[in-house]
């Protein structure tokens, strides 16, 4: 059954856990073998999921951010890595018909090729300048030659590159020093892939090198003018911590399944019933439940808010991704307390779930500058 099929989060849900619960059964070999969940994205794509947050006054359903989140976070307990890689896709797709920044044939063309299986990704941190929410300036340099652009650099963590279509790559535009963002196809010329991600997280995202080599793209390809770190308040970001929060509930539940079972011969009964280890799991359902609710009453409300409300949002959405990423990494170790030595086996599934949650510690935006940011809301 297609997504489009179907109207209601509930049923919606139901489609995602059945998806979810077939990218558990991959995860265990594809993570450990570094491999890219190929097969995962072909079913999202043939469930009709990759245009979900397509406007429809572009012919999509225009899911808000609130029903995203929601399946996001349902996705990332089969497979993180998945959830993190298509949720890049999913969510850009979304801020740009809400921010009408393009210019809107250019935008409506993408909508038509994202609703035919085409990805993409944005492309902005590069190893001179780390993440680009510090603001640095892009050493990828654009420079116009007649009614074409050519572009050179490289960018680093380009997730989801084995299988993205177009590339939003940032440069710095060589004749007046502006940051302009370049929608680059993957068939244009002097555009490669090197095959560096060898994180030990998040190993199935594929987040290679995108290598610019005098790539040549047309006049158009110009999409977007935008000052370094001043992108303003991005409720799509959101699907950074439901992420980590459905990792953490995968946590949660394989720790009870195992409690439930493991029955050593020093107690009569299965662990599940001795108070240290309900008391693990009441503060891992604690964490989930104070994170949930934070996490979707900011969704929430940002899909009510009207522009002018949104804008002044960055510290609701920066306060959520940090609160949710750390209750998720809580959740985590609570669990591998609860099954012990057997959490760190390869075989275990607690020991992906740890190495693949510390990386929402960063994703944007990073504690840090989270916290600076509710310093300064707070003073102000």
């Amino acid at each position: 059954m297609k997504f489009q099929e179907v109207k209601t989060i509930q049923k919606r849900l139901e489609i995602m856990e059945e998806l979810s619960r077939k990218f558990l059964t991959r995860a265990a070999g594809k993570h450990e073998e570094g491999q890219f969940p190929y097969e995962n994205i072909k079913d999202l794509k043939e469930a009709g999921y990759t245009s979900l947050t397509i406007p429809k006054r572009n012919g999509g359903e225009g899911l808000s951010l609130y029903e995203f989140i929601r399946l996001q976070e349902k996705m990332a307990e089969g497979d993180g890595s998945t959830a993190l890689s298509i949720g890049w896709h999913m969510g850009i797709m979304k801020s740009l018909g809400e921010k009408n920044s393009w210019k809107e044939s250019i935008y409506k063309n993408l909508c038509e090729k994202v609703k035919n299986g085409a990805l993409m990704n944005n492309c902005a941190t590069e190893p001179q300048t780390g993440s680009p929410t510090r603001g640095g300036k892009p050493v990828t340099s654009a420079v116009r030659d007649g009614h074409n652009w050519v572009l050179n650099g490289r960018k680093t963590f380009t997730t989801m590159a084995p299988v993205l279509d177009y590339f939003n790559v940032s440069a710095t535009i060589a004749d007046n020093g502006q940051i302009g963002n370049f929608l680059i196809p993957r068939t244009a010329e002097g555009v490669e892939i090197e095959e560096t991600w060898d994180s030990i997280a998040m190993r199935g995202t594929g987040s290679h090198d995108l290598i610019l080599k005098n790539a040549r793209v047309k006049e158009e390809a110009l999409v977007e003018i935008f000052e370094p770190g001043q992108k303003g308040a991005a409720g799509w970001l959101l699907h950074i911590p439901a992420c980590y929060l459905g990792i953490a509930q995968a946590a949660q539940t394989y720790a009870i399944d195992f409690a439930k079972k493991y029955s050593p011969n020093s107690i009569n009964g299965a662990i599940i019933d001795l108070p240290n280890v309900q008391q693990k799991i009441g503060e891992m359902e604690l964490e989930l439940m104070r994170a949930r609710h934070f996490l979707y009453s900011v969704a929430k409300q940002w899909d009510e808010a009207d522009e002018l409300a949104r804008s002044i949002m960055q510290p609701e959405l920066g306060a959520v991704k940090f609160a949710v990423t750390n209750a998720a990494i809580s959740v985590v170790d609570l669990a591998m307390r609860v099954v012990g030595a057997r959490s760190l086996s390869e075989k275990n599934p607690l020991q992906r779930y740890y190495r693949d949650v510390r990386a929402g510690l960063h994703n944007p935006p990073m504690d840090d500058m989270t916290i600076q940011v509710l310093a300064k809301h707070a003073i102000e």
